[in-house]
């Protein structure tokens, strides 16, 4: 009889999780139909005011008893699935306004995938254009206008929105804009490829070798599949493939495309990839790279277009880039309705529909990216899309994240009212005081053959994004690594806004690169929060990093016209780091770490002056001693 008994249970068993799997099933079968279920997809060619077509696939809700605003995504990395039988699982910002129902478009952008013409990596706005001259602006201007007279069912309003370069793309449609334009939030949006992405300060992001040829491998017609491919490293050790390659000019090799299957002689000099072509011709931030910026146009921005700029304060790609544009549309359009979202996120974090919210190792709670995509960015959407579009709208000024104590807050400007400069030292003993000590010089060794790492893992990644909340312990105990710490706080203490360090420092060489990174040291008595932490790490005394940023010292007095250093000589390189808004809690301590490398997030630096690093031979590269002054301090922007 008993085993009767268990073998009812058994069958029972087995029959309630056949059927759950069969109804899980059921609904996973639902969710990835939802578009196809509910939305029509039509695939179009927009003629641009010059005569090139570009290609346009637009969503339709299957409900035609009602209009509904357009809600636009113009892109360089495709609107694929191509043919209007094959549809995307998900649309749209997020999940909610999908299933709202909206008109969802998608544009490949000028001379990518499926549109005609010539592509130029973040191409130059032109003010005053006349007759077919065209811009990015301007074909966004054309799009907007053809779908506004030919979608069916619109209601005459249109909202734009994208994440990194599509966010780029968001930020350009503000700039003479179309009249039909009420919304845009651009997302990790790029400013300036001299600041964002492949640069900071004017160092070389070498961590992004692999993504070059996707900007810059040359398509002459439209394509629905891949014409570029990604460079073999041949290798899972990033660190010892980019310190045996050395300098910069021998990744020529993974740019040059038109190989012969003959062995020939063939140029090391020669590349064939025009993104890289670029970037090693113009190694100073000349006419080329500020032409191509956007920061400076933002006065273009009408007062009808809102603006919702999102950003994470952990994002490894585009920090700069969505700061810069919301502090300068509120500079130069001050009446605009211009609103500043940031949250615990790393690129584009906000758009994942994960409940639990890490970053890397560190963990900042649950449902954060939920709540920001149902009651903030649907929130404001349809406000200007569907409301009745006024300035008051329910959402803040400033709705941002404190990183510390793990909380959102809310700010009528940012930085807050209430925030005030405040200075510490770098001073002797490796300490961080309110006062200056002394005017000692601390000195360490940069060895070019054993550059700092940017993090202890061994890997090799497409582009980073771990590392900004990386455990910093490893670098701590570094002998090139210089340590400035703060007592433990008796009391919180809260960052709010940006950050500049005043480095006085000197080198036995003529060129340099200093790194400053701004770190909270946790106390000893934490226990683990996160499942997912890496295995050998520990929250007990965990060094998380708050922010960080390097500047090519050849740069220190302007990014157009590099200097070098003169040997042994005192001198001033200030060093801004983006925003921060983060609480230091009572019994933590504030670290600074200062360094001169950073392998292979940035490359290295031959620590001797050559006009340009992308061409610099291997006898260039000397290991050199550098000091830093104890009369060097950090200004952070304090919340009172």
């Amino acid at each position: 009889m008993k085993n009767l008994f268990r073998l009812a249970v058994l069958l029972l068993f087995i029959t309630v999780s056949c059927t759950k799997k069969t109804t899980d099933k059921k609904a996973e079968t639902l969710e990835d139909t939802y578009v196809k279920d509910n939305y029509t997809k039509k695939e179009v060619k927009i003629t641009m005011r010059d005569g090139v077509k570009l290609h346009a696939t637009i969503y339709s809700p299957k409900d035609t008893s009602k209009t509904y605003p357009i809600l636009l995504q113009r892109t360089p990395y495709s609107c694929q699935p191509y043919g209007e039988n094959e549809f995307k699982e998900k649309i749209g910002p997020n999940p909610v306004l999908m299933k709202e129902g909206n008109i969802i478009v998608y544009e490949d952008v000028r001379g990518r995938w499926m549109s005609e013409g010539v592509y130029d990596n973040m191409r130059a706005y032109i003010p005053n254009k006349t007759g077919k001259q065209t811009d990015e602006t301007s074909d966004t201007y054309d799009t907007i206008d053809w779908l506004v007279k030919n979608v069916p069912n619109n209601n005459g309003k249109v909202g734009t929105w994208g994440i990194s370069y599509p966010g780029h793309y968001t930020t350009v449609s503000t700039i003479d804009a179309h009249p039909a334009l009420k919304a845009a939030s651009p997302q990790a949006c790029i400013a300036d490829f001299f600041f964002d992405d492949f640069h900071h300060n004017g160092a070389f992001l070498l961590s992004y070798f692999k993504a070059i040829s996707l900007f810059g491998t040359y398509k002459d017609q439209p394509t629905d599949s891949a014409w570029y491919s990604f460079p073999d490293m041949k290798t899972q050790d990033q660190y010892q493939f980019f310190l045996d390659k050395g300098p910069l000019k021998n990744l020529n090799e993974y740019f040059q495309y038109d190989k012969l299957d003959t062995k020939t002689v063939d140029s090391k000099e020669r590349i064939d990839d025009f993104f890289w072509k670029e970037m090693v011709e113009h190694p100073n931030y000349d006419a080329v790279w500020q032409s191509k910026g956007l920061v400076q146009h933002l006065d273009k921005v009408p007062s009808s277009v809102a603006t919702m700029v999102v950003g994470g304060w952990f994002d490894a790609e585009d920090l700069y880039g969505p700061l810069a544009t919301y502090k300068n549309i509120e500079k130069n359009q001050p009446n605009n309705y211009n609103t500043l979202v940031f949250g615990p996120w790393d690129h584009g974090g906000w758009s994942r529909n994960k409940v639990a919210n890490s970053v890397g190792n560190y963990y900042f709670g649950d449902s954060i990216s939920l709540k920001f995509q149902r009651d903030i960015e649907t929130k404001f959407f349809n406000h200007f899309l569907k409301g009745d579009g006024t300035k008051n709208s329910g959402l803040p000024e400033a709705y941002v994240f404190d990183t510390g104590k793990k909380a959102w807050k809310s700010y009528d400007v940012w930085p807050p009212e209430n925030a005030q400069k405040q200075t510490f030292f770098l001073s002797e003993n490796q300490e961080l005081t309110a006062t200056q000590k002394g005017n000692e010089k601390i000195n360490f060794i940069s060895d070019i053959k054993h550059p700092v790492p940017y993090s202890e893992d061994i890997k090799t990644v497409f582009t980073p994004r771990k590392y900004m909340t990386d455990d910093q312990r490893f670098a701590a105990r570094r002998p090139d690594v210089l340590v400035f710490e703060t007592d433990a706080l008796t009391e919180d203490f809260t960052l709010a806004g940006d950050i500049l360090a005043k480095l006085q420092i000197a080198t036995t060489g003529t060129a340099a690169d200093w790194i400053v990174k701004i770190i909270d040291v946790h106390p000893a008595d934490l226990k683990n929060d996160n499942d997912e932490m890496q295995t050998h790490l520990k929250l007990s005394n965990y060094h998380l990093m708050v922010r960080s940023e390097v500047m090519r010292g050849r740069f220190r007095n302007s990014f157009s016209n590099p200097e070098p250093f003169t040997p042994n000589k005192k001198t001033t390189v200030n060093i801004k780091l983006q925003d921060v808004f983060h609480t230091f809690k009572k019994g933590h301590k504030v670290q600074i770490q200062v360094q001169s490398t950073w392998f292979p997030l940035i490359d290295l630096n031959p620590q001797t002056y050559v006009d340009n690093i992308y061409k610099a031979d291997e006898k260039d590269f000397k290991t050199q001693t550098h000091s830093v002054f104890t009369d060097s301090s950090i200004e952070f922007t304090v919340l009172k």
